[in-house]
Formats: C-alpha cells, sequence, structure tokens
C-alpha cells in the first residue's frame, strides 16, 4: 500500500475508502519518548485539519491532525495502553486512527515520500 505524507507529519495509507492514520518517523523523532496518547472518538465526524487527537512526550504535546474529511470508524487502544509503541513503530503498530473517507479528492493535496522527505531534510 503506499503511504501518503501531510506538512503536520501525518501518514497515511488507504485501503478503498479507509486511510489508517499515524504520525511519521521524523514527528515521534522530534516528539522524544511519547508517554500519553489521545485518540479520537469512533463515530466522529471531522473536517480535514481538524485537530483529531493529541500525543505528549517528555518534551513536548502536539496535536493530531485529520488529514481528510471523513468519519472515525477505528482506534488503535494499543497506542493508548502503551505509548511507547508510537515510537518504536510509528508507521505501523503506532497508527492512531481509521477514518472513511467522504471525498477521496482531497488525496490529492498529500505528500509522497519524496515530497515529504524533501520538506524534512
Amino acid at each position: 500500500m503506499k503511504r501518503m505524507f501531510t506538512t503536520d507529519h501525518e501518514w497515511l495509507t488507504v485501503d478503498g475508502d479507509v486511510a489508517t492514520v499515524g504520525i511519521t518517523d521524523h514527528a515521534q523523532a522530534q516528539l522524544g519518548d511519547v508517554v500519553f496518547v489521545e485518540l479520537p472518538q469512533v463515530g466522529r465526524q471531522m473536517a480535514k485539519g481538524d485537530t483529531a487527537g493529541v500525543v505528549e512526550s517528555v518534551k513536548a504535546a502536539s496535536d493530531v491532525f485529520s488529514p481528510l474529511t471523513g468519519e472515525v470508524i477505528g482506534v488503535n487502544s494499543e497506542i493508548v495502553a502503551d505509548p511507547a509503541l508510537v515510537n518504536k513503530d510509528p508507521l505501523h503498530a503506532g497508527w492512531f486512527f481509521k477514518i472513511r473517507l467522504a471525498d477521496p479528492a482531497e488525496l490529492a493535496d498529500l505528500l509522497d515520500e519524496a515530497a515529504y522527505q524533501a520538506l524534512v531534510v
């Protein structure tokens, strides 16, 4: 599955009309050791750019934004129980939430991996 990115340091993969969203390896490295994660409620309707959750580390707290408009259909309770998963495996086990896309055209606004890497160097 192709991974896409936002300028706010979220990543997402899309399977049909469902996107899985997390924070990038760059974001978790900048935050340091993650100690707390707050996730959105399942069923919540979000607009692109809405605050979807919070991630806190020993250094700072940061909002996690919804990269797309849609309905939250799943959350990763594993990272609430063990926030360190976000540091250990941010691009897989450390995912945050799943959202059913309301407007697939919004995908055109996302960055591919090369564009994201250019942003963070």
